[in-house]
């Protein structure tokens, strides 16, 4: 080997390996505080704040923009940081469906649609485990976009609610077009479930 010059990598070991930052990290630290704020959010909701629970809940999906690009330009992802970031997200999305529903700004039954979604897809995932048959969970581009509408519909009711708004049939559109990408994005992962090979 010439003087001066690197020794080659070792096997399995390239030069562009992900480095896997520690939990005390930035990103998982806005992480965090955006799960915290679900129990706000929720009081906010209950004593008809929707006002304050709008930007609340603003502010919640910036800081979800701000931990993904921390994380990549900074090189500090974590497996605490992939496993917080979308309990986070899902734990505010569906409190604050569920709330809404509570207090009448959306239908119940849109949000009992919501959450059973999202209860079949977990319960399908560990059925799976417990199967020995462990999925690798890649999110469609009907889930992303259902999710897509889902937090611009949320967002839409506590802005409507919260400033008294006027919007004629705009918040039935966009509740039916959530509905029925919820139904389909659901019925999409069980399809995919079922043609899995055994």
């Amino acid at each position: 080997m010439p003087a001066g010059a690197e020794p080659p990598p070792s096997e399995g070991q390239g030069a562009a390996a992900p480095v896997e930052a520690g939990l005390f990290t930035l990103p998982n630290a806005i992480t965090f505080a955006r799960l915290c704020a679900v129990p706000g959010a929720v009081w906010l909701v209950l004593q008809h704040r929707f006002d304050l629970a709008f930007w609340l809940f603003l502010a919640a999906g910036i800081s979800d923009g701000i931990d993904g690009w921390l994380a990549r330009v900074r090189n500090s992802r974590s497996k605490l940081g992939a496993i917080l970031d979308p309990v986070a997200d899902k734990a505010l999305l569906v409190s604050i469906y569920v709330t809404l529903a509570a207090v009448g700004v959306l239908p119940d039954w849109l949000a009992i649609l919501v959450v059973f979604r999202d209860l079949v897809i977990v319960g399908g995932v560990l059925v799976l485990y417990v199967l020995g048959q462990p999925p690798s969970i890649q999110p469609i581009m009907l889930s992303k976009a259902n999710t897509v509408l889902q937090i611009a519909l949320a967002a839409f009711a506590l802005l409507v609610a919260g400033w008294s708004l006027s919007v004629g049939p705009l918040l039935e559109a966009m509740i039916a077009a959530t509905a029925a990408s919820t139904v389909a994005s659901g019925a999409a992962y069980v399809w995919l479930a079922a043609r899995r090979p055994r």
